[in-house]
């Protein structure tokens, strides 16, 4: 018999840390764990980048040839790092590029593509993060709705594959191979020593990555808790330790990518650090130069805490303040709000593709918008506040697990941290991507930005190939594939307007309004080619003529002009006010 109440407490005692102590130094993870010729997975779950980890790699491995192949759903300067270094011989990704402070080409990406020196497999933001979720499931292949008809489909056909319904519904669906990486890497806000880790929304491509990893997962964490920590916030627990082998502690392990505290209140975030991340950019289009940029930064530096030193404490302090949720409110007394000058020939585009994304879903009852980054990005902002304002129910989304959010102040990134705290929902690439955007029920308008577009609307924002490496699809291909209908918004010359794209990154069926700087072009059947329909106003009375003619010479087919063609409304003063109040520096609205 028991002695009572006491001995039935020791028995069902709870501890406080449980499980083998896998805590060690980054040095010593990276020095156990990464060997040459592994597929290394850097997960995007809640950050952009496990940094630090990067780092780490590119000061153990520099000077050899390791033939790492790179596996994540965004490569931007840390990993081109280890590419600029000579270290990688593959990458497996949907975007290739900088994020800030616009989204652009990488310089190191860019050389090593037209050298031949990395291989770069791409993907869609939604269907690389699929494979790796089969793989962890541990089934062969998963499906999918994008990539078809793509040359994505063509390019990948060792990994992908397209076969007709086998249950009768006439449609034709993808199949994707599950992809096993050999180690991930992961940063998370906190973790046990066992390796429970503590994540926090928006998850991107989620912990299916390193689910999958065959050499399980190195784990950073800002902080090392006990395991009864862990359990008080185990709805933040997307990866048990059972997955894990070395967990290491390096707070600010994600920067410059910052880490916003959603559901963990005993934490200080801090914001990406934006002009850190320009300055690797600028560094990166010179060779000479970045091995400068990566000598201060990397190689000179003996370990992250050495790193963090140079940054020093002023500026970290300021990045913690950039975490929380209303520190926009402080450039309200810093920032010049009213530039100068008329408005733009951006702005005029912006406010004309706002008003025509307006139409379409008054029309067409559309119920969310979902847009890639920069101009396209903006024109959605406006009309969804326009519509909300006039009483229409929408909502914006973003790929990597925003639903539902108001866009803040004084920054036009889609992926600005202070939209997060305005969402009704943050979820996953998985979520947002699969089910709210291109589910069962679907009715979304995306809107899209492109490198190159032709008379059909398939669209490049990858390759032109045999010249240059441009960016990747991102989630580009995926809203393409799967929305109800797609607007396009960009610049036009005869270099991006061109008759048959070399390299079709999103089929161009759904797209049926294009918006330029000089003009609104539709598709008066579905399966046709954009017609010219609206140009903007120059103020000198019966200039149509010549301005139809210039916008000839700017595109790269035999373009057809509707009979009713005429000239666009003036834009509202308001909604340029607007514009601006989202992009204040002039990085997407400015000529």
């Amino acid at each position: 018999m028991n002695d009572g109440p006491e001995h039935m407490d020791s028995n069902l005692e709870i501890l406080s840390c449980e499980g083998k102590d896998k805590l060690c130094s980054l040095k010593e993870a990276i020095r156990e764990n990464v060997r040459p010729g592994m597929g290394i997975h850097f997960a995007q779950t809640g950050v952009r980048w496990p940094a630090a980890a990067i780092h780490e790699i590119a000061r153990q491995f520099w000077g050899d040839r390791p033939d790492f192949t790179l596996i994540g759903i965004s490569m931007n300067h840390p990993q081109s790092v280890l590419v600029h270094g000579g270290l990688v011989k593959k990458i497996i990704t949907s975007y290739c590029g900088d994020p800030y402070y616009t989204p652009s080409p990488n310089g190191v990406y860019q050389r090593a593509f037209r050298d031949g020196s990395v291989e770069i497999e791409n993907w869609s933001i939604l269907t690389l993060p699929l494979r790796l979720k089969a793989a962890a499931m541990g089934v062969p292949f998963t499906t999918t709705r994008s990539l078809i008809g793509s040359s994505m489909e063509r390019d990948n056909a060792d990994s992908f594959q397209v076969a007709d319904d086998p249950f009768g519904s006439g449609s034709r669906v993808g199949m994707l191979k599950a992809l096993y990486p050999d180690i991930s890497i992961i940063h998370g806000w906190a973790a046990d020593r066992y390796g429970n880790t503590l994540l926090c929304y928006p998850l991107a491509e989620n912990t299916y990555g390193a689910m999958a990893s065959r050499n399980g997962v190195i784990v950073t964490a800002e902080k090392i808790v006990d395991t009864r920590y862990i359990r008080e916030h185990a709805h933040l627990n997307f990866l048990p330790g059972d997955y894990v082998k070395s967990v290491c502690t390096v707070p600010f392990g994600s920067h410059p990518s910052g880490m916003t505290k959603a559901g963990l209140p005993d934490f200080e975030g801090y914001g990406e650090d934006y002009d850190f991340i320009d300055t690797a950019r600028r560094a990166s289009k010179d060779r000479d130069q970045f091995d400068r940029w990566v000598q201060e930064w990397v190689l000179g530096c003996e370990d992250h805490g050495e790193y963090l030193g140079k940054l020093g404490r002023d500026r970290l302090i300021l990045l913690k303040g950039r975490s929380h949720a209303n520190s926009w409110q402080v450039d309200v007394y810093t920032r010049d709000l009213k530039r100068p000058g008329g408005c733009s020939i951006h702005e005029r585009m912006l406010t004309a593709a706002a008003a025509e994304i307006q139409k379409r879903i008054r029309s067409r009852g559309y119920r969310t918008i979902l847009a890639g980054a920069g101009m396209a990005n903006l024109s959605a902002w406006l009309a969804y506040r326009r519509l909300v304002e006039g009483g229409c129910k929408v909502e914006l989304m973003a790929e990597v697990g925003l639903y539902g959010y108001s866009p803040r102040p004084f920054d036009p990134a889609v992926f600005n941290h202070a939209n997060f705290y305005t969402c009704k929902a943050l979820s996953d690439t998985h979520t947002v991507m699969g089910i709210y955007m291109g589910g069962a029920n679907n009715g979304c308008m995306g809107v899209v930005g492109f490198g190159q577009i032709d008379r059909r609307g398939n669209i490049n924002t990858t390759k032109i190939p045999g010249k240059t490496y441009i960016a990747g699809s991102g989630g580009a291909n995926d809203i393409a594939s799967s929305a109800m209908e797609i607007v396009a918004v960009g610049t036009q010359s005869r270099n991006r307007l061109v008759d048959a794209v070399p390299y079709v990154t999103s089929p161009g069926k759904l797209v049926r309004m294009l918006i330029t700087d000089l003009g609104v072009y539709e598709k008066l059947q579905p399966e046709g080619e954009f017609v010219l329909t609206g140009y903007y106003d120059n103020g000198v009375s019966g200039s149509g003529e010549e301005t139809v003619r210039r916008i000839r010479e700017n595109c790269g087919w035999d373009l057809q002009v509707a009979g009713n063609a005429a000239a666009l409304p003036d834009q509202d003063p308001q909604d340029v006010d607007l514009l601006r109040l989202w992009d204040p520096e002039g990085y997407f609205l400015a000529t």
